[in-house]
């Protein structure tokens, strides 16, 4: 079995603070020799994740959570590539705590000599954007908010590209006029021509991807939410801030609340609450649905139960 405290104890601090990771450049400044490396290696003490990088956590990479995977991802090119390396497009989406990049991205970088480099173990090279803006964040160099989103927009699907605008602008990393800019710097770019619609799209009210996703499969379905975080006071005197709301003719308000949580967590229970909250819709001035990721895997599912419900409120 992997004995992460059988590595020495600078190492181990290292390896802590880069989730796990350390290069074999980071060992030997720290007196553990290349033959050391290889012996943990051979002992299941340490994985080979690419080219000069080594992971220490002994636990399966699918049992971790999402974020530490894409966090991980990020650090894996970053390390991989070297000190002169910036995380670009959804590597630095991800360092800056944008939610919203699918989970198996790829690690994307950028370094001075990438033409030169070939792209290796699916970490993704490029050179460097124009002009392009180098923050730091918690000790990694990445593209600013702005480059990043005019990077992976172009290269991610429609429900991802405004989820991750969304979160940028909830979490006032972005604000809407730097949105606007980051339109203009992804023009140009291969897969932007699709792209343009969904820049106008985003909406920083939204708190979470499924947020995004139920208000986004409401809005095709010509059923856009009138308010987002709606507060209202429920049956129960309860007062609630509702995530996508519809004002009805008849004055009452219906709701929906979006379970935001990761899919596999805690999902069979979510579910059980919705169906059970959402089997007790009893008119009054207040309707609130329920859903979870679950529903948003069927298309149009959320729509026709919000559509369903509307309809039985007509004057």
């Amino acid at each position: 079995m992997s004995q992460f405290s059988d590595l020495p104890i600078d190492l181990q601090r290292l390896a802590t603070r880069q989730l796990g990771l350390f290069t074999s450049a980071q060992a030997q400044s720290l007196g553990v020799s290349r033959d050391r490396l290889s012996r943990f290696t051979h002992l299941g003490i340490l994985k080979r994740v690419t080219y000069t990088v080594y992971d220490s956590d002994p636990s399966p990479l699918l049992g971790r959570s999402p974020d530490l995977r894409r966090r991980r991802s990020a650090f894996v090119g970053l390390l991989a590539y070297g000190p002169d390396a910036i995380a670009v497009g959804t590597s630095a989406l991800i360092l800056h705590g944008v939610a919203g990049v699918p989970l198996g991205s790829p690690p994307q970088i950028a370094h001075p000599h990438a033409s030169h480099h070939r792209t290796r173990d699916h970490i993704n090279a490029r050179m460097f954007d124009n002009e392009m803006v180098v923050v730091t964040v918690d000790g990694w160099r990445c593209a600013s908010t702005q480059w990043a989103l005019s990077q992976a927009v172009p290269e991610l699907d429609r429900l991802s590209a405004v989820a991750c605008m969304d979160s940028a602008l909830n979490q006032r990393l972005i604000s809407p006029g730097e949105l606007v800019e980051a339109h203009q710097y992804a023009r140009g770019r291969r897969g932007v021509l699709k792209t343009h619609r969904w820049w106008f799209e985003a909406n920083g009210r939204s708190e979470s991807p499924l947020e995004t996703a139920a208000r986004l499969e409401c809005c095709d379905h010509s059923i856009p939410p009138d308010a987002l975080q709606h507060e209202a006071v429920d049956t129960a005197g309860i007062r609630r801030r509702l995530d996508l709301a519809w004002f009805l003719p008849d004055g009452s308000t219906l709701a929906a609340e979006i379970d935001g949580r990761e899919f596999h967590d805690g999902l069979a229970a979510a579910y059980t609450d919705r169906v059970r909250q959402n089997s007790l819709i009893a008119g009054g001035d207040l309707t609130i649905l329920r859903f979870t990721h679950r529903d948003l895997l069927t298309p149009g599912q959320v729509a026709s139960t919000v559509l369903n419900t509307i309809s039985t409120h007509r004057p």
